[in-house]
């Protein structure tokens, strides 16, 4: 008998008697079936599930820091293996900060972070991922009143480190796509009211938290919604450029965390 004949009539048999043990009722435990995760490409998008929400917000899908998902990383995640040569998985992940598979990635994204915060014990292992050569792109904030909670929690994981406007010659805006020419990326209610800001957060800013070595650790993307772009980048009501600009950007942000 051919060797692939034997397997396939060994794996036959095996099959045969497992049911006939179930059937028998020779085992009271559940049957536990193993699903193996998918395999991990070169980059994994990464969204830090904060566990504190100072304000309590919630949205339709849960906890703040779950707006957009799971759709804006898995059109992201689309654009990436599109358009450049980063070997992107198809699906994401979500992390706390206390995780301790946080060191594993070298890129993470939180949204809403005008509404997070964080207690001693995440803002400090968050200071140590960053420090160990981490990079965190927070995003979808707007307003006076949302940045003060941001930059509060901030104020945690580095008491002693400013944020500075991003620099236009910085390496981020200029790592695969150069973004010298930028503007305020909108949630998807502009295709409803045509206003691109929300609160008082009429004015775009691209800032920064810096280690030692000038590398560039947090990219704040303040009263900007690019999550939402992503989200919505299969909508063909919503703007083309803006969908186009937020694809770049997270692009950029990535590649600079994978080679800084």
């Amino acid at each position: 008998m051919p060797d692939i004949a034997k397997i396939a009539l060994l794996a036959a048999i095996v099959a045969c008697l497992a049911v006939a043990g179930i059937a028998a009722g020779q085992s009271d435990e559940p049957l536990e079936i193993e699903v193996a995760r998918e395999a991990p490409g070169e980059f994994e998008f990464v969204r830090l599930a904060y566990s504190g929400n100072r304000f309590a917000r919630s949205t339709q899908r849960g906890e703040a820091w779950r707006t957009d998902w799971p759709d804006a990383e898995h059109h992201f995640l689309k654009g990436v293996n599109r358009l450049t040569t980063v070997d992107a998985a198809e699906n994401g992940r979500i992390l706390i900060p206390l995780d301790a598979d946080i060191y594993d990635y070298p890129w993470i994204y939180a949204v809403e972070v005008g509404y997070w915060y964080l207690n001693d014990q995440e803002a400090t292992r968050l200071r140590d991922y960053l420090l160990r050569g981490g990079f965190l792109m927070v995003d979808d904030f707007h307003g006076s009143y949302e940045w003060a909670s941001f930059k509060s929690s901030m104020e945690r994981v580095f008491p002693d480190r400013p944020i500075v406007d991003i620099p236009e010659n910085d390496e981020a805006f200029h790592v695969l796509y150069d973004l010298d020419h930028r503007i305020q990326i909108p949630s998807r209610m502009y295709i409803y009211t045509g206003q691109t800001w929300e609160r008082d957060g009429r004015d775009p800013r691209w800032r920064g938290i810096y280690d030692d070595d000038g590398r560039l650790m947090v990219a704040i993307n303040w009263n900007m919604d690019i999550g939402d772009a992503w989200e919505h980048a299969d909508w063909p009501d919503y703007p083309e450029n803006m969908t186009a600009l937020a694809y770049r950007f997270g692009i950029n942000y990535l590649i600079y965390a994978m080679t800084h």
